[in-house]
This record gives structure tokens, C-alpha cells and sequence, in this order.
């Protein structure tokens, strides 16, 4: 079996390396650790949806680009959808946050309440970028007057 003289090479290798034989289990771990909070988090279909809205203001902003929409689509998968990002941003996880601090997080996330911030957070976060955009446009008036050549004389 091929298996064997592939993990003894792996373990020659870190020898040599001066890399801790636990390394290699502590990664994959720590890799486990990041991807089960992409399942507990929803980040692929997080990612993806972002994707689509992407694609969608693409296409509102130029709407002769709608003859091109699979095109587009495929473009924005293949450069920023979650197979093509997956990787780096578990990268980025385990570069940012340890196996032990991942381990809270889904301890967290897979409670009814870490559920719930996962669902409402979104839906909290537009609302409060309404409540932003309405108290700008009641205001707008103040930041004219601020910004007229009047007011700096």
C-alpha cells in the first residue's frame, strides 16, 4: 500500500524540516475546526449569495449586459465564488483565529442562539444601513448649509 511509505516520507520530511511531527495532525484539525464553522455559518451559501448580488448589480448598473448574463456569472463563480475562494479564506481563518478559539466559536454557533445570530444578524445589519440612509436624507439639508460657499465666510 502506498499509503504507509507516503506517511513515513511525511514524517522523514518533518524531521528534517525541524517541524513537529504534530503539525501535521494539529492542521488538519485546525482545518476541521475552520470548516465545520463554514457549515455551522452558512458561508458557502453566504459567499454565493453575495455572488449573485454582485452579478445582479452588475446588471442593473449595465443593463445591455443581460445577452451576457451566464458569461458573467461563470466570470464572477470562477474569481470569486466559493469554490474559488474556499481555500484562501480557510487560509485566512487559520491564520487569524487558533483551533481552540475556532472550537468556542462553533461551541457558540451550533446553539439555538449562535443559530439565531447567524439568521438575524443580516436582517439587524440592513436595518440598520436603512435607519443610516434615512436620518442622511433628513439631514441633508444640515450637511448643504455646511459645505455652501456661505457658510465659509
Amino acid at each position: 500500500m502506498i499509503r504507509k511509505p507516503l506517511v513515513r516520507l511525511l514524517l522523514i520530511a518533518c524531521v528534517y524540516a525541524g517541524v513537529p511531527c504534530t503539525s501535521l495532525a494539529d492542521a488538519d484539525s485546525h482545518r476541521q475546526a475552520v470548516e465545520k464553522l463554514f457549515k455551522l455559518t452558512q458561508m458557502e451559501q453566504k459567499v454565493n449569495e453575495s455572488v449573485d448580488n454582485v452579478l445582479l448589480i452588475q446588471l442593473q448598473q449595465s443593463p445591455q449586459l443581460e445577452p451576457h448574463r451566464q458569461v458573467l456569472d461563470d466570470f464572477l463563480q470562477k474569481h470569486i465564488g466559493w469554490n474559488s475562494m474556499k481555500d484562501e479564506i480557510a487560509a485566512m481563518y487559520m491564520e487569524a483565529f487558533t483551533e481552540a478559539e475556532l472550537n468556542e466559536m462553533n461551541a457558540f454557533y451550533i446553539t439555538p442562539t449562535g443559530q439565531r445570530v447567524i439568521s438575524d444578524v443580516p436582517q439587524l445589519v440592513q436595518r440598520r444601513n436603512q435607519l443610516a440612509m434615512r436620518r442622511m436624507q433628513e439631514n441633508i439639508g444640515e450637511l448643504q448649509k455646511l459645505v455652501s460657499p456661505q457658510s465659509g465666510q
